[in-house]
């Protein structure tokens, strides 16, 4: 299974939204099905982004990971990512050109356009 950039955001603001700090029980997102949104839990983990427990089990067929909380990683991903305009920047200069790009090429290209938006060095 491909990692999705787009699914990664979507849980993680969901994760954001929810009340009191801890992952919602059940995580939806439309046009994902439960495998797709549970692997990439399992890889937000992965990363630190999410504190998550593994639950892949023998006869699973993807890795998969039960969310806790959003780490200090993930909120500061989010902080540079939740803008809708910088992310559609971001999947049209960044992700889209390359066919796919290194994590850490994306989060320092969304730090350096947060910078370019506050006029810093």
């Amino acid at each position: 299974m491909k990692r999705d950039l787009d699914l990664i955001r979507k849980i993680l603001l969901r994760i954001e939204a929810h009340d009191f700090g801890f992952a919602p029980e059940e995580i939806e997102i439309e046009g994902y099905t439960e495998e797709q949104i549970s692997f990439h839990i399992f890889l937000l983990g992965d990363a630190g982004l999410l504190k998550v427990d593994e639950n892949t089990v023998i006869g699973c067929t993807s890795p998969s990971a039960i969310p806790s909380h959003l780490t200090w990683a993930g909120y500061e991903f989010l902080e540079s990512a939740k803008d809708e305009t910088v992310w559609g920047k971001a999947k049209e200069k960044v992700i889209k050109p390359a066919g796919g790009v290194a994590f850490s090429v994306l989060l320092e290209w969304l730090k350096a356009e947060a910078k370019t938006r506050l006029g810093l060095p």
